[in-house]
């Protein structure tokens, strides 16, 4: 009786969590669909990318350096908790990444959603008096309310906050509370008026064999490896950048200076400006621009690696997508389009985040549950090739990826 007491409690309380991060990503989303629709009406903001980068660097650095850690500082604190995540870090992140899609920089939406739910659910511990130890469960909770409802993934958020936590380990002991809060905040969310993109599911009818087995499997090897670059890249632009000054909102107003340089030195690369999601949904289907990977790629590495606020998933599911529709279109992979732009769509993020089953479900979800062996074929091989250091690195490791791996491969 105890026992299901508890369990009760647990529950109204994952219900509680998932209805704040639901109204949280609902008003996330909402402010950014106006910013996204303001900056594109009115392209010379793509000027003052520098002083919305100063901007951003001004808050943080007066109002928020205990919360700079992002998605690594939940992490952390799953692992090794010390104190309750400050509050500021859910509004001061809204604020952050309005800012940086306001002007033009290249970056996504998960890593905002995700902080907001983990420092809303936090709260819980002081709010109905829980222990310490209970804050594991709190954050996991947050993570999978605030990625399902940002993306309307729900099975895939249950699958994130436990998942992101460690490499070659699942924390399944909360998975019940993580489902409820990530289906409660995904149904809130709607509810408050936000609308999903909608993307087209490809016909996979009769086409798994054994030889588009092996083709799935290279694929994933190719996306593993943009995973890879992605994150190299982006560690080196951000280790450049504190070498060239260590006053952050300098830095970010050096960074804005050159992203804001390259978008009118190079007028085609605006279109990597924002979230960039109307690409990715034509290259579901029609062919884009063989480069749009690298140029998606590369902007976005220079956007986050100079302090930008925003996050990794949204570009990377472009990088991906465009990095399927790329294979297909040069006739390297003889897979339908649609397929193999729908695999690298979750492939590239799978082996960035060190997520392969929430990355499968998340394609599933939003393709149709019939391209299942497809994407987890592509999402395993890109997590088995694309290293251990990824976009979190306060990821622990508890079981490498081979017997000869290493937390620096």
């Amino acid at each position: 009786m105890q026992r299901f007491k508890h369990f009760l409690q647990w529950i109204c309380l994952s219900v509680f969590i998932g209805t704040a991060c639901g109204i949280a990503s609902a008003v996330f989303l909402l402010s950014l669909e106006k910013a996204t629709a303001f900056r594109e009406s009115h392209l010379w903001l793509l000027w003052l990318l520098p002083f919305g980068g100063l901007l951003i660097g001004l808050l943080y650095h007066y109002l928020g350096k205990e919360v700079e850690g992002g998605n690594n500082l939940l992490i952390d604190e799953f692992h090794d908790p010390k104190k309750a995540i400050p509050f500021r870090m859910a509004p001061l992140v809204l604020i952050g990444t309005v800012i940086t899609h306001l002007f033009g920089g290249s970056a996504g939406r998960e890593g905002t959603a995700v902080q907001m739910g983990g420092s809303l659910a936090d709260q819980c511990t002081h709010l109905f008096r829980l222990s310490h130890k209970h804050r594991k469960r709190l954050l996991m909770i947050g993570m999978s309310g605030g990625f399902g409802s940002v993306f309307g993934v729900p099975f895939a958020g249950t699958l994130f906050g436990i998942e992101v936590l460690s490499i070659g380990k699942i924390e399944y002991w909360a998975i019940v509370e993580c489902a409820v809060a990530s289906f409660v905040a995904h149904l809130v969310t709607i509810h408050l008026g936000v609308h999903h993109a909608v993307y087209f599911h490809p016909d996979v009818q009769g086409l798994l064999s054994l030889k588009t087995i092996f083709l799935a499997v290279a694929a994933g090897f190719c996306f593993g490896g943009a995973a890879w670059i992605f994150a190299r890249l982006t560690d080196g632009i951000s280790r450049l950048s504190k070498a060239l000054t260590s006053f952050p909102p300098l830095r970010l107003f050096l960074g804005g200076a050159v992203v804001s340089a390259v978008f009118h030195g190079l007028p085609f690369s605006q279109r990597y400006s924002g979230l960039g999601v109307p690409l990715i949904v034509r290259s579901i289907e029609h062919p884009v621009e063989i480069y749009d990977w690298l140029g998606k790629l590369i902007m976005t590495a220079l956007t986050l690696g100079f302090g930008f606020k925003g996050g990794e998933v949204t570009p990377l599911l472009f990088i991906g997508s465009t990095l399927g529709n790329a294979l297909s279109v040069s006739g390297l992979f003889p897979l339908p389009l649609p397929l193999l732009a729908a695999m690298g769509f979750v492939g590239v993020f799978a082996g960035a985040a060190n997520t392969p089953v929430a990355s499968t479900l998340m394609a599933m979800e939003m393709f149709g549950w019939q391209t299942g062996p497809f994407v987890a074929l592509a999402c395993f091989a890109s997590y088995a090739v694309s290293g251990h250091r990824g976009i979190y690195h306060a990821q622990r490791i508890h079981l490498p990826k081979s017997k000869s791996g290493s937390s620096d491969t």
